[in-house]
């Protein structure tokens, strides 16, 4: 079944875009547009950042938690016992319902950083591209800004420059500038082909050198060997086993990861995968920290962003799906940790906040300005990144 919509309006499919730069010219003009921005050191304390997407995931469940009205077979298409899947996410009380399902996340990350997006508290977070899928939210994020354009899953390589490419041209970062992710299309959404990124995304098994360990053998096998999904997306275990070892052997400056599995059991209507998903990603967003922080190039300088590409519906039917058709998919959650961010917790009461000011942040958090670069860009986002 496929993983997202592809979206409303023409369809351009896959392979037809092009950019209508020269791809070595482009990668000469990247270099010099990074260079011309400044190469200064970074002002705070941070110096890697590291960009986490979960597919998908409604921010009703972040700060709500599991919904007990979907734990059931009519509408949340669960196999297993209700009353144990019950007993192991549903509390009455809602803060320590969305701890349970997100316990790195709650007990850890929004204590010592900030998160966005609770409507309910006056924290407002949402996408800009009027879409509200896949592809085009990648690319707001990713570039800092909508690009109408974009109107398909399908669309082909992103003509646009995302703030990945860009880092990737200043020296002292080149090449250690990556992105890991379970879905194919990503090869298109950094453009592969043209920005040269360290890229590994969908079942093509992990690049290794000549002699393989007997770990990445068994990973190799595992990526030929296993029943999946879709042709679309590798499981978020596997990806996950990848790319600890990729941090630990390649010690990346940048990186970004994409997660899908929240999205992809949400379109199959399986809400008890869902939440065991969601639970999943706590999990490896905590194990990637942990390993992060444990080697020295890393410990107390890398700032992490996660956030979700599009929300969903709500209701018994429409959580399943998202879009411009379903009301409420355009709000997404920001959440951001690191040793420049001060703690300042869930936010509540706030100016909004877009999808699109992610790359900027991103880009501050380093010292650099990508407005500077691109300035149809969104600011970074206020009030998450002390001024030295």
């Amino acid at each position: 079944m496929p993983k997202r919509p592809s979206g409303k309006g023409t369809m351009v499919r896959k392979g037809k875009i092009v950019t209508k730069i020269p791809g070595m010219f482009f990668l000469f003009l990247v270099a010099h547009l990074a260079f011309s921005a400044g190469a200064a050191a970074p002002a705070g304390k941070t110096q890697n950042v590291v960009l986490i997407v979960t597919d998908g995931l409604r921010w009703q469940e972040v700060f709500t938690g599991a919904d007990r009205s979907l734990m059931n077979a009519e509408y949340g298409g669960i196999w297993a016992d209700p009353n144990a899947l019950a007993k192991q996410f549903w509390r009455e009380d809602a803060i320590e319902r969305r701890s349970v399902l997100l316990p790195f996340l709650w007990r850890t990350f929004a204590r010592q950083g900030q998160i966005f997006g609770n409507r309910e508290k006056g924290s407002v977070a949402h996408v800009t591209n009027g879409m509200a899928f896949s592809y085009p939210g990648y690319n707001e994020m990713l570039t800092g800004f909508p690009d109408p354009r974009i109107d398909s899953n399908e669309f082909g390589p992103n003509p646009n420059l995302t703030v990945f490419e860009w880092l990737n041209g200043f020296p002292y970062l080149h090449g250690r500038v990556a992105a890991y992710a379970t879905w194919s299309t990503f090869a298109d959404i950094f453009n592969e082909e043209r920005s040269r990124l360290i890229l590994q995304c969908g079942w093509n098994p992990p690049a290794h050198g000549a002699v393989l360990s007997p770990a990445d053998a068994l990973m190799g096998d595992l990526y030929r060997t296993t029943t999946r999904f879709d042709d679309e997306d590798v499981y978020d275990s596997f990806l996950q086993v990848s790319l600890l070892d990729f941090v630990r052997s390649a010690r990346p400056r940048v990186l970004f990861v994409g997660y899908g599995e929240t999205d992809n059991w949400a379109h199959a209507g399986r809400y008890d995968l869902v939440l065991e998903s969601a639970q999943q990603f706590d999990h490896f967003v905590e194990q990637l920290w942990n390993t992060m922080q444990a080697i020295p190039q890393y410990r107390g300088q890398t700032t992490f962003i996660i956030t979700t590409d599009h929300g969903r519906g709500s209701g018994l039917v429409e959580w399943k799906e998202h879009g411009v058709e379903e009301k409420g998919s355009e709000n997404i959650w920001i959440a951001i940790m690191g040793p420049d961010t001060p703690a300042l917790g869930e936010r509540s009461n706030v100016v909004p906040v877009t999808q699109a000011q992610i790359a900027a942040t991103l880009a501050a958090f380093l010292g650099k300005d990508y407005r500077a670069i691109v300035p149809k860009a969104a600011p970074a986002i206020a009030g998450v990144r002390k001024i030295q």
